[in-house]
């Protein structure tokens, strides 16, 4: 559905990726992991259409109508990424409600407790 080959992607003549290969095909789950400024938000950028190549090239199957992409920051949003604690709470969404109960926040405050996350 998507393949990548050769690529390179950079950033004001600053190489971020290069020589990148790999293929996602129907029904595979692609993980782009690495340290910061590792070039994962370019690699991105670049399936989205948002950056162009210096150098290869990404097809996309024309099935594909379109991608989610949530980006780490915006103008509009400042304050995401989001906390840890607030990552934990978004685990117990799946109710109606809009806002989470006293509940739902002390079982999220004892996992990060019992996990020893703060």
């Amino acid at each position: 559905m998507i393949k990548v080959k050769d690529l390179t992607l950079a950033y004001e003549g600053r190489v971020v990726v290069s020589d990148l290969n790999f293929e996602a095909k129907k029904g595979d789950y692609l993980c782009i992991v690495g340290e910061n400024g590792s070039g994962k938000t370019t690699l991105m950028k670049s399936i989205i259409g948002q950056i162009r190549a210096s150098n290869g090239s990404i097809s996309i199957e024309p099935k594909i109508k379109g991608f989610g992409y949530l980006a780490q920051q915006n103008i509009i949003k400042k304050d995401f990424p989001a906390s840890v604690k607030e990552v934990v709470l978004s685990g117990l969404v799946g109710t109606s409600r809009p806002f989470y109960s006293k509940k739902q926040k002390q079982t999220a405050l004892d996992n990060l407790k019992y996990f020893k996350v703060e």
